[in-house]
């Protein structure tokens, strides 16, 4: 274990930045995926029922549609399961907040059921990983739900339409398997493969490489979920699996990575083309073990306390301001509160301003549509569609701008039931959207998170272990190739988790200072570690045994 002091660095600067929070990002490379699906899976449940004269119906069989959002990025044998768990999370919601609706009438008691539920969803969303979009797709379902008129004989029905159109987007979102069964696999494969290039470019110590390894690190061990998640080996997931090694090797030792040849590999994983076989210089290098297996769901939901807490208080603070203020629509302000919650405060104030500035600039675009929208039912669904379109091409630029097509469709879907007064809908949707940041964002300040800087001790301490577990296999004369390769993956995994454990602490308030000068050391003798353990397998150029000894030394 690291034998430096444990002195820990002066809390840094509690400021609520706002330079680059609105700055536009690339698109994702799958943008089109999830616009493409979302727009299949609502169209033709909304045209039916249009046809059929129930466009008031068209918020049951959206809450199914809406489940074609998630998935994207995983394998096709994963996906399946991830959205079968969706769709029932979505309808266990939905039936809560009907029941819910058909038994009270007190907007409190409602209130207070759509925070409990937010709280509920975002802590399962967070802990199994399910995003994006996580929770607040949920949580705009549940809500809207507990505040349309109901009785309980109605609930059966609107459930089992909601069933209906979540079955059908879950055969959409798995309908492009029959065309790229590998699809997912070889994306999260090339973005290891950029990523790797990336650091690559730095040689380890030019400018940002700090940042280009963590992205690095976080790109690789994607790809081995994605890998590991997927059915019964395979041919193309075993020379995926070399790839991914190639990219991990790069990490390792970013100076002798050839930066070109990398991408080169990335670029030849588009379309349906043979997988390249890169051949890896080690036979034990074939026995690729992947990464260590997820923790348990119990183990990831303790850490996450605070945030459920930070999401009840100010879901239903935001609803019961909205309530005094007289809005009608007060799950309006609760789904902004629930929207802005992200692994620390700093990142919680980010999307509080991005949620404002788009729900602002939407609630204009809204003014500018509605009159095409009155036109007729056919044309109400069709600015719908176009709108949830548009926020998933836009959304991964920057939240604010998908923020500016889902303000018009969420006032828009208001009117399936009967066109309302233009104005009085925009009044209350910045009314809310001002109290539900406000009052969110104020509730994430007052619940603390002092658990976060045990977390960075823990993880400090996972991250040596393994790199003592790695020198001590190093250190011997002829180590199994099985278990150094699991004590290398094992490894950067620790380190990955180490990085984004500090990130996340580090914009935390109201804790004690965080041990920074601690990580870095961990972080730079992990490293040496991996790299002298890349070249007793075999991956890296030998050097001379006293250099390989002082690398894997901290």
């Amino acid at each position: 274990m690291s034998s430096a002091p444990p002195t820990p660095s002066a809390p840094p600067a509690r400021r609520l930045p706002l330079a680059g929070v609105l700055r536009l990002a690339k698109p994702s490379e799958i943008w089109f995926k999830p616009a493409l699906s979302v727009v299949a899976a609502i169209a033709p449940p909304a045209f039916t029922l249009l046809a059929l004269g129930r466009l008031d119906l068209v918020m049951y069989a959206m809450a199914g549609s809406l489940c074609a959002l998630y998935a994207h990025s995983r394998p096709y044998a994963a996906r399946a399961r991830v959205l079968v768990r969706v769709v029932l999370g979505m309808l266990g919601g939905l039936g809560v907040a009907l029941v819910a609706a058909s038994l009270t009438g007190s907007a409190v008691v409602l209130v207070t059921v759509g925070a409990l539920l937010a709280a509920a969803q975002k802590v399962l969303c967070d802990a199994t990983r399910v995003g994006p979009p996580g929770n607040v797709v949920l949580t705009f379902v549940s809500s809207a739900s507990l505040f349309a008129p109901q009785t309980l004989a109605q609930v059966p029905g609107h459930l089992a339409l909601a069933a209906a159109t979540g079955a059908w987007a879950w055969l959409v979102c798995m309908a492009p398997a029959l065309v790229r069964p590998h699809g997912p696999e070889r994306r999260a494969t090339a973005a290891a493969l950029k990523a790797a290039a990336g650091y690559a470019d730095t040689g380890g110590t030019g400018e940002g490489h700090d940042r280009a390894r963590a992205a690095g690190y976080t790109a690789v061990q994607a790809a081995w979920q994605s890998l590991l998640s997927t059915s019964a080996p395979s041919r193309t997931r075993r020379a995926l699996e070399r790839l991914v090694v190639r990219a991990e090797v790069a990490l390792a030792a970013p100076a002798q990575a050839e930066a070109g040849r990398l991408r080169a590999w990335a670029g030849s994983l588009r379309g349906t083309g043979p997988v390249p076989e890169t051949g890896l210089p080690h036979a034990a290098a074939d026995e690729l073990l992947g990464v260590a297996a997820a923790r348990p769901l119990w183990s990831r939901l303790g850490p996450l306390t605070p945030l459920a807490a930070r999401t009840a208080l100010g879901c239903a603070l935001a609803g019961y301001a909205s309530l005094a203020l007289g809005i009608g629509r007060p799950y309006w302000a609760l789904v902004t509160a629930a929207s802005l919650y992200q692994a620390n405060i700093a990142l919680t104030w980010s999307r509080a301003v991005q949620r404002v500035v788009g729900n602002v600039v939407g609630v204009l675009v809204f003014l500018a549509v509605v009159p095409l929208a009155h036109l007729g039912p056919a044309a109400l669904v069709l600015c719908c569609l176009a709108f949830s379109f548009g926020a998933e091409v836009l959304i991964s630029r920057n939240y604010w701008l998908g923020s500016v097509c889902v303000t018009p469709m969420a006032l828009l879907i208001t009117e399936f039931a009967g066109y309302q007064e233009a104005g009085t809908l925009m009044r209350e949707r910045v009314v809310d959207t001002v109290v539900g940041a406000l009052v969110g964002f104020a509730a994430a300040v007052a619940v603390t998170n002092r658990r976060a800087g045990d977390r960075v001790e823990r993880a400090l301490a996972a991250a040596d272990r393994a790199r003592e577990h790695t020198a001590r296999l190093l250190a011997e004369p002829d180590p199994a190739p099985t278990a150094l390769e699991s004590a290398r993956r094992r490894l950067a995994v620790a380190l990955s988790e180490l990085r984004a454990t500090a990130d996340a602490a580090a914009g935390e308030w109201w804790q004690r200072a965080l041990p920074q000068e601690r990580v870095v050391l961990a972080e730079q003798s992990g490293h040496r570690t991996l790299a002298a353990t890349a070249r007793r397998q075999g991956l890296l150029p030998e050097r001379d045994p006293a250099t390989e000894t002082e690398d894997a030394r901290p």
